[in-house]
């Protein structure tokens, strides 16, 4: 049914929409193809088309909602989860308003901006273009800042093992040296370990607390972290210097990272060099010659031109960052 579907939907649109399809079409099979068209016409072309969409809907409905559900209230509960994660507090209602508004309002913003110009051609491509990114950035940009959090986060477990292994060697207790962290260090470090003594203080043993964190901020150093308080408090064993261990791994990870860091900004600059380079041209060529512009947004050729030239910009960045995403 799908490749029927397809096969059905495609013949159709190079009928209505392309005279080279029609030209060859005719040249295979002219009087049949002739006499087909005159007898079902244009209603019967957009009432078959209408019956194949709605029996393959049908058909893949349960799909089809599942995949609307993870597109709207899936994303308002990912980014909620994700807020939840980073100790912020916002209302549902505002966040779903915030995404409308993102998504269908910047579209139709930027729709009514270029028709208002008398760009309609533009306003359709970039209202649309508005409309998909504002539907698909929450999710990168809230996993954005929870990364930036992460990181922040194992930067301080260096001050923060170190503090839980001078009080350890006082004679305090796992708990106690948590209470340190979370009293003498900013955040998120002691916004985690305050709830991790929360959860103990209302009777969830400390192992699964500690699990608890390692959910919450999943990073390497995390799991040598909980792990080996878990493994030492039943087996016995110094846990200040397990903890002095482990902050030489995060050290040396850290420092190997900042080098890293260092060789992969040159691929960055080339990527942001790469993909501004064809729109720098345009500007260019557009303010040489004054009939560049109407050409390129005002015409369908200009329009598809410009759309091929996003999509392989788009693409040659993806594979830049794909090649420098180097993890340690």
């Amino acid at each position: 049914m799908k490749k029927i579907f397809f096969i059905f939907l495609l013949l159709y649109l190079q009928v209505a929409f392309s005279q080279t399809a029609d030209v060859v079409i005719k040249k295979i099979e002219p009087s049949s193809w002739d006499q087909f068209l005159r007898l079902i016409g244009l209603k019967g072309v957009i009432i078959i088309i209408g019956t194949l969409i709605f029996f393959y809907s049908y058909r893949n409905s349960v799909k089809l909602f599942s995949w609307i559900d993870e597109q709207t209230y899936g994303t308002r509960d990912y980014i909620l989860k994700k807020f939840e994660i980073m100790f912020i507090e916002v209302d549902p209602q505002r966040i779903t308003w915030a995404l409308l508004f993102m998504s269908f309002g910047m579209g139709s913003l930027t729709f009514m901006f270029f028709a208002f110009i008398g760009k309609l051609y533009l306003a359709i491509l970039l209202g649309i273009v508005m409309m998909i990114v504002g539907w698909k950035s929450p999710k990168p940009v809230v996993d954005f800042f929870e990364n930036r959090r992460k990181k922040k986060y194992m930067l301080q477990m260096v001050d923060a093992l170190n503090l839980m292994a001078n009080g350890l060697r006082a004679g305090l207790t796992v708990p106690q040296s948590i209470g340190m962290v979370v009293d003498e260090l900013p955040p998120p470090v002691s916004q985690e370990f305050n709830l991790v003594l929360q959860q103990a203080k209302i009777g969830v043993p400390l192992d699964e607390a500690l699990e608890n964190l390692k959910k919450r901020v999943y990073t390497e150093d995390n799991e040598m972290f909980v792990t080996s308080v878990n493994i030492l408090r039943e087996t016995g064993g110094n846990l200040a210097e397990t903890f002095d261990t482990i902050v030489l791994v995060i050290r040396e990870r850290v420092r190997l990272q900042l080098k890293i860091d260092t060789y992969v900004a040159s691929g960055k600059i080339q990527a942001y060099i790469i993909g501004a380079m064809p729109f720098l041209m345009i500007l260019m060529f557009g303010l040489g010659d004054p009939d560049y512009f109407p050409l390129l947004f005002e015409t369908v050729l200009g329009i598809l031109a410009l759309i091929i030239i996003c999509a392989m910009v788009s693409f040659g960045m993806w594979v830049i960052f794909k090649i420098i995403d180097i993890k340690v």
